[in-house]
């Protein structure tokens, strides 16, 4: 394969310049090779410049390589150029081809086509079977077309009532959207050759009710007559006939002459009802799919299930941010500091539980704070959108207590360690070291108060005997803090 030509080709064909696409990709080939997917797109942009033969023949082609697969896609687009190409026979094969793939996803397409072509050989019974199959394939988006297209068939069979049928479910699936005007007139003119002229009537003021559709002659004739029925009956003097019966309670008006089942419903099955084709197992199940897919549409089955599922997903997204605005996050404060105590026991890294932006040697000065081997309880945590600070106390492996504040910064929707400072209580009944020599009466230094204000220095000054040596001992101590720091100078 000429690979520069398939990628230049398929680039083409990407932008619609159609013609480049296929001259490129008729040459990608070898004489003799064999490429579904080249011959796929070739005939999809000869089929867009209306070069239906040399579509068909390139769907042919990509047919012969049996491991590229889609056999009902390309059939069916060869059952189109075919039948485009005005050769209805050969595009029967094509399609009935199309049809027979069980893995085909969307088969309504191939019958679609199938019935059209049927319809030009004059097979109305078949395109009707194959409109019919259409209508009731899941994968079609909109049946309407289809049973319209049924309807048509009906009517061209001389059976006007199951065309009436037809076009009212049609009109089931169509939305405000579409154009219900056709469909509308259709089942107008079926309903005249039902002889259900007020119907009738009702169905040509549908049609013609916007102003936006023009009836066609044939169908102007048929309102027409349908109108002068209406008003025929209306306006009809009781015969000598009709006085009698009405005597004996049997009413004139009771029913129309011309609809004796219209306007009360069907009391007794019209002799002409037998069905379109034989009934049989098959049909009825088809029917009765056809029937649920009618219902679920008058339910609003799926908008309601649209509903439930948005009001959830609403409700969902109002929690997280509300949690997300509060504070909270997943993993949690209180797990996220257990965490960092757990991996200073077991020797791991840190840098996982951490902010980002600390250094290598921040990150090692945390972890010189941490004790190991503590077990940690939480006792309080202050939570904000973006910082939180987590209060916890750690008992220690000699069976002392160690109380941290970590301070810690949202991180996605969880939280890293951007601090942790050790809280010591303040000592305020802590006295100043002395020495068993001195004189407590007369301490050297005593310019201060050992024992003041807690967050200052206490500085105890002891100054022994002359005569056991010149020792001089300073103690100095930050009860704030609760720990001593002492220097001895000889």
């Amino acid at each position: 394969m000429n690979q520069q030509a398939f990628e230049s080709g398929k680039l083409a064909y990407q932008e619609g310049d159609w013609l480049r696409a296929a001259t490129l990709l008729d040459g990608a080939k070898q004489p003799g090779e064999v490429s579904g997917e080249v011959d796929h797109l070739c005939g999809n942009a000869h089929m867009k410049l209306g070069q239906f033969d040399a579509a068909a023949s390139s769907y042919e082609a990509a047919l012969a390589d049996v491991a590229y697969g889609k056999r009902g896609a390309l059939s069916c687009n060869r059952g189109r150029a075919l039948l485009a190409a005005g050769r209805p026979q050969e595009a029967i094969v094509a399609l009935t081809d199309a049809v027979g793939d069980a893995t085909y996803p969307t088969p309504y397409k191939a019958y679609m086509a199938l019935g059209s072509a049927y319809e030009q050989v004059g097979d109305i019974r078949n395109a009707g079977i194959a409109y019919r199959s259409a209508a009731i394939d899941e994968s079609n988006p909109a049946p309407a077309t289809a049973l319209s297209d049924l309807g048509s068939c009906f009517m061209r069979l001389g059976r006007a009532v199951d065309a009436v049928e037809a076009y009212r479910t049609a009109l089931d699936f169509t939305t405000p959207l579409e154009d219900q005007n056709r469909i509308w007139c259709d089942l107008a003119l079926a309903y005249v050759a039902a002889n259900r002229m007020n119907e009738a009537v009702d169905a040509f003021a549908h049609a013609t009710a916007d102003g936006t559709y023009t009836l066609s002659p044939e169908a102007q004739a048929s309102y027409d007559a349908a109108r002068k029925a209406v008003a025929s009956i209306g306006s009809r003097q009781p015969s000598e006939t009709d006085a009698f019966l009405a005597a004996a309670g049997y009413g004139a008006s009771s029913y129309d002459p011309l609809d004796p089942t219209g306007a009360s419903g069907e009391l007794i099955p019209s002799p002409e009802d037998t069905g379109f084709f034989s009934v049989s197992e098959e049909d009825l199940v088809q029917q009765d799919r056809l029937d649920r897919k009618v219902k679920r549409k008058h339910r609003h089955t799926g908008l309601k299930v649209f509903l439930v599922i948005f009001f959830l997903l609403l409700v969902v997204a109002g929690g997280g941010v509300f949690a997300y605005i509060n504070g909270y996050g997943w993993p949690t404060q209180q797990a996220v500091a257990e965490q960092i105590f757990d991996a200073k026991t077991q020797g791991s890294d840190l840098a996982q539980y951490v902010v980002s932006d600390l250094s290598t040697a921040q990150i090692q000065e945390m972890s010189d704070i941490l004790p190991s081997g503590a077990e940690v309880e939480v006792t309080g945590v202050d939570r904000s959108m973006m910082e939180s600070t987590v209060y916890l106390t750690a008992t220690l492996a000699g069976s002392g207590q160690q109380d941290y504040t970590i301070e810690m910064t949202r991180d996605g929707i969880g939280w890293k360690v951007s601090a942790v400072t050790p809280v010591y209580l303040s000592q305020d009944d802590e006295q100043p070291a002395t020495d068993d020599s001195a004189d407590l009466s007369e301490p050297a230094g005593s310019d201060a108060d050992p024992v003041g204000d807690p967050d200052a220095s206490d500085t105890a000054t002891t100054t022994g005997d002359a005569g056991e040596g010149a020792d001089t001992t300073t103690t100095t101590g930050d009860a704030g803090e609760g720990a001593g720091a002492d220097t001895t100078t000889e």
